[in-house]
């Protein structure tokens, strides 16, 4: 792509090659109006003349439109020099461009990848912690479970012990119920009895 100095000067060569190639086509007109004058006139030197100077003038013509189609075609490739020179620095400016971007894709990937594998880890430590609180629990469950059913047992043989207990008392209270009755009857049969020997040892005494 040209630059804005360029263009100008590519304007310029464009407007001297103009000038040039109307120049050349003004001469080969000289040359013309001189050999059609000098026939006109019929004269032989006019005409050899005429002729010289159409051979001079078409020479001059010639001259300056090969010059010019030289000067032409070397600017021609030096146009088209400066564009493969462009081309190549724009390929090369995106093949630039094109590494920046794999180096940043990949780091990109590398970052993600790096994240996944963060994020993965992090997953694995989550479920361990997990399985690992979940056999917590279960095996707290199984305590609680087992302390309960302790605390049942115990409460059922507690219940066993107090009824026994209860009735232990109970059959207690009746041997000792039992026990003052056959005291009661003991007291009474020993006081019928002293009192029976208190007589007798009155009486004996009186006789």
């Amino acid at each position: 792509m040209s630059s804005p100095q360029a263009r100008p000067s590519a304007r310029n060569r464009r407007r001297q090659r103009s000038t040039r190639l109307t120049l050349a086509a003004v001469l080969v007109g000289v040359a013309a109006v001189v050999v059609g004058g000098a026939i006109a006139s019929g004269t032989p030197l006019l005409v050899s003349i005429a002729a010289v100077l159409a051979v001079v003038l078409g020479a001059a013509a010639s001259r300056i439109t090969y010059s010019e189609l030289t000067v032409a075609r070397r600017e021609a490739a030096r146009d088209r020099a400066a564009q493969a020179q462009a081309y190549r620095d724009i390929t090369v400016e995106r093949t630039a461009e094109n590494a920046a971007f794999v180096d940043e894709m990949r780091s990109r990937q590398e970052l993600h990848e790096g994240i996944i594998v963060e994020l993965e880890d992090a997953l694995a430590a989550a479920q361990q912690r997990a399985g690992d609180a979940a056999r917590r629990l279960a095996a707290e469950t199984r305590r609680h479970k087992a302390a309960e059913q302790d605390s049942r047992d115990a409460t059922i043989r507690l219940e066993q012990s107090r009824a026994g207990a209860e009735a232990r008392a109970n059959a207690a209270q009746l041997k000792v119920a039992e026990l003052e009755q056959q005291l009661d009857v003991v007291r009474a049969e020993l006081a019928t009895v002293t009192t029976a020997w208190q007589a007798a040892e009155a009486h004996k005494r009186v006789i």
